[in-house]
């Protein structure tokens, strides 16, 4: 996953940096409203002075407003390098399949290459929009909202040695469960496609032979261990963001239980109050985000790994770098056909065929070559005005 995001973010590392300055001033106006608004609180409303309201609530009005124009800048850059990362891994991909040979291809199938240039290609695409958003915004949130929690009041902040920790290990263990679920996911569509590639370009011998129903138990089948696995995922998913919830909850109530009580004995102004547990809910949210985000992770991780795998494969058959070109014939006539001291033989064969003859076939609407190149025996034929040539294939 790494390797592939590397090669294929390269190029937009001007919209990238310019992402992260927009979402730093992202976080830093999210930080520094909580501390306008117990300012407001401290110096305000405690004292009655309507002015220092009204200048203070401006400042944060053309905070938020910043904050918004950054934030739609960025999404629409995140968007535009998600999108390009997509372009350019679907034309390299598509371009790598048409250099493989056809046991090459044969590795992985047509189904599971089709799902890889398509729907891995859409997860990788959807972790990047996202990522680039949320992953650059969630650790600077954090990290921010922990500083100036710390300055608001340090005994109070000890709650969050508490709660962050107890996230991130009930987190840990669900990804832990989800991840070979994500692996699997892909697998099951990959049968999917095959299944159904299946029926559509055999739906002829299907009905000829009465293999309808049989098909379509072959589908269920593959349909239902999907719909299985995908459910066994979001089981997990539907427990994570309860729990994580109800300790962003609790912490909640216990953080104004005891921070009630350092303002009872005016141990702390009530307005950082207001202000810690801002905070405190910037930093819950921001493990939230990333919980979010950490969930598409190991689904496009997974895909990431099934593109990269198509895209490392060496072609076993490589055109010359420089071609031998062979001379022009001046006959006068396009499209001929000729074998020229060329023997012919095959493993069936005993006799080896004349290598001094000479065939050769004028161009005609009716001349067609007979059987496929994997059988033991190739012919050419053509209509009955011409001289018919069989001939056995080339060892």
């Amino acid at each position: 996953m790494r390797r592939l995001f590397l090669t294929y973010l390269r190029p937009f590392r001007l919209r990238i940096g310019l992402i992260v300055l927009l979402i730093l001033g992202q976080a830093v106006g999210n930080l520094y409203l909580p501390t306008l608004n117990a300012d407001i609180i401290n110096y305000g409303v405690a004292r009655g002075d309507t002015g220092y309201i009204l200048r203070t609530g401006g400042i944060m009005l053309g905070v938020a407003f910043l904050v918004i124009i950054f934030t739609v800048i960025a999404a629409y850059n995140s968007a535009r390098v998600a999108m390009g990362l997509g372009r350019d891994v679907r034309r390299d991909l598509y371009r790598k399949v048409q250099s493989l040979s056809t046991s090459e291809m044969g590795r992985w199938g047509t189904p599971s290459l089709i799902t890889r240039n398509t729907n891995d290609v859409q997860q990788v695409q959807m972790v990047v929009a996202v990522g680039l958003s949320l992953m650059l915004f969630a650790p600077m949130m954090a990290i921010g909202g922990i500083i100036m929690a710390l300055r608001q009041d340090r005994p109070l902040s000890i709650s969050l040695a508490i709660i962050v920790p107890i996230m991130l290990v009930f987190l840990l263990l669900i990804l832990r469960r989800a991840i070979p679920l994500f692996r699997t996911i892909q697998a099951r569509l990959d049968r999917i496609n095959q299944i159904m590639r299946e029926n559509l370009g055999g739906v002829r011998v299907i009905r000829a032979f009465a293999r309808t129903l049989y098909e379509r138990k072959r589908f269920a089948a593959a349909n239902q261990e999907l719909t299985d696995t995908t459910y066994r995922v979001f089981r997990l998913f539907a427990v994570l963001f309860p729990v994580l919830f109800t300790i962003v909850n609790l912490s909640t109530v216990g953080i104004m239980w005891f921070g009630g009580m350092r303002v009872d004995s005016g141990a702390m102004p009530i307005g950082n109050l207001f202000a810690f547990i801002a905070y405190v809910m910037q930093i819950l949210f921001s493990v939230l985000m990333t919980t979010m985000v950490a969930a598409m992770i190991p689904r496009a991780a997974a895909s990431a790994g099934r593109i990269q795998e198509v895209l490392s494969v060496e072609p076993a058959i490589r055109d010359p770098v420089k071609p031998v070109v062979l001379p022009v014939r001046t006959t006068g006539r396009r499209g001929l056909v000729e074998f020229e001291d060329v023997e012919f033989r095959s493993q069936t064969l005993i006799e080896r065929a004349p290598n001094d003859s000479m065939r050769s076939k004028s161009p005609s609407p009716s001349t067609s070559p007979a059987g496929a190149t994997t059988v033991p025996a190739a012919s050419c034929s053509s209509s009955p005005t011409n001289e018919a040539l069989a001939t056995s294939s080339i060892a």
